[in-house]
């Protein structure tokens, strides 16, 4: 196993995270404390050369809990290589797919596909640069540990331009159906402008990660025990890796969709905007890039980077295997 995957499990055993579990304080409050850390845009800043400076630091002192809490130097190179390398490889990750651009990144790219286009052109565009930017980014972060050392196969660059190509009409169909119809009543509008791109775009995200993702299912991905040794590969870990990962990509996009909606429903009543109408685009894309902000650690944080399963729920040749009785493995991001 990579030390990059120890790294995850070391820092998922931080001294913070000792002491809100025996305060009885559910893990995944945790998680968004470690999410909020990573996610720090300055470590976009780092050459490839600090970036591995600080891998060589985490391998040669091997750090404490006590140590990774205290020491300022062991925190900043612990920080810099979660957010900067590939867990299974070991390699640093392109700057554009990092765990922290994700933010500075997408969110541009967000708020274009969300805007109220009158053509189908722009949609189109940000709709498809966004589903290329995500693809690009499951695909960089997914388990690579059923071929690390392997070339991305021709299958899979087909797989590739065929989930872009997919979730791109897709998530622009409630704009397409305005567009081609002229839905002019108020209920119709309402329906295809903010009822309907909720679940579509949700579900849009979750196919672009099953279907980037899908040699997972296939080939499967390795599992460790509590020591970090090597027990198998496992096609229902790799399952349930992309499930997970699917659905905290769909509740990112969901929520980030809706809940301006929402707002921007009550803002419509106000004296405010009645008096300033104008003012309304400007807050729907405040209120957009907060909750995006605020979603984006959030959803990360859904479930554990290093996750678990029961060896009742893996293949039976896995099961004869070991006597764990839960066995680890990189979900991916």
């Amino acid at each position: 196993m990579e030390p990059s995957v120890n790294q995850w499990r070391r820092h998922e055993q931080q001294f913070l995270c000792v002491l809100l579990h025996f305060l009885k304080v559910q893990s995944f409050l945790c998680r968004i404390l470690q999410w909020l850390d990573i996610l720090d845009p300055t470590t976009l800043l780092a050459s490839d050369q600090e970036i591995k400076n600080a891998q060589t630091l985490l391998q040669n002192s091997q750090p404490s809990l006590e140590e990774q809490v205290k020491d300022e130097k062991i925190k900043g190179a612990l920080k810099l290589t979660l957010s900067s390398v590939h867990p299974d490889t070991g390699s640093v990750l392109p700057t554009v797919f990092r765990a922290s651009a994700f933010t500075p990144l997408a969110a541009p790219l967000i708020l274009g596909m969300l805007l109220p286009h009158k053509r189908m052109k722009p949609a189109l565009f940000w709709q498809f640069l966004f589903q290329s930017y995500s693809a690009g980014y499951n695909l960089a972060n997914g388990n690579k540990t059923a071929g690390k050392d392997e070339k991305i196969p021709l299958n899979e660059v087909l797989l590739l331009i065929g989930a872009v190509s997919y979730t791109t009409c897709l998530g622009i169909f409630p704009q397409f159906m305005v567009y081609r119809y002229g839905l002019n009543s108020p209920a119709m509008r309402t329906l295809f402008t903010k009822v309907l791109p909720v679940p579509v775009l949700a579900i849009a995200s979750a196919v672009n990660v099953a279907a980037v993702r899908g040699s997972e299912f296939a080939k499967g991905i390795e599992l460790t025990d509590k020591n970090g040794n090597v027990v198998g590969v496992s096609q229902a870990a790799g399952t349930k890796a992309v499930k997970d990962t699917a659905v905290s990509r769909a509740v990112l996009i969901g929520t980030t969709v809706a809940a301006p909606n929402m707002i921007v429903s009550y803002l419509q009543r106000t004296n405010f905007i009645r008096r300033f109408p104008f003012a309304l685009a400007s807050c729907r894309l405040v209120m957009t890039s907060l909750i995006l902000g605020v979603m984006i650690p959030v959803s990360f944080s859904l479930y554990p980077q290093m996750g678990k399963i029961n060896r009742s729920k893996l293949e039976p040749s896995i099961q004869s295997s070991t006597t764990e009785d839960e066995l680890y493995y990189n979900r991916g991001l």
